[in-house]
């Protein structure tokens, strides 16, 4: 019995399943991950505002946070707290870090980690 290749064309059934969950996986990652890249970049956008802000220098530690939180309140920013966010304010020096980072279950035990840096220096020190 001879078998002819050229007539052995496409996936088999286990292919054609493995594509498909490999596909629905990615799918699935991008669907989770995708929210928060989002809300990341409403916490960047707070802080553009703030850095570009006409008096930032002369602005208490104090006042800085207040200004930043009220804009995360504004834009519904997510998972962003003042225990997250890092003022160095000097009379003409502003500094100001967020660190945080989110972790998103996806399937059982099986969870994605996601960590964030952002911030700005504004004066010299």
């Amino acid at each position: 019995m001879q078998h002819s290749f050229q007539k052995q064309r496409g996936l088999t059934f286990i292919s054609l399943v493995l594509l498909l969950g490999l596909i629905a996986f990615f799918t699935m990652l991008v669907l989770k991950i995708g929210p928060i890249y989002f809300n990341h970049s409403k916490v960047v956008n707070a802080l553009k505002a703030v850095e570009q802000s006409t008096d930032i220098s002369s602005q208490s530690r104090d006042q800085i946070m207040t200004s930043l939180l009220k804009r995360f309140d504004m834009n519904y920013v997510e998972h962003v707290t003042g225990d997250n966010i890092v003022i160095k304010a000097q009379p003409g020096y502003v500094k100001v870090d967020i660190d945080y980072e989110r972790v998103e279950p996806m399937v059982g035990n099986l969870s994605v980690l996601v960590e964030f840096h952002e911030g700005f220096e504004v004066g010299g020190q």
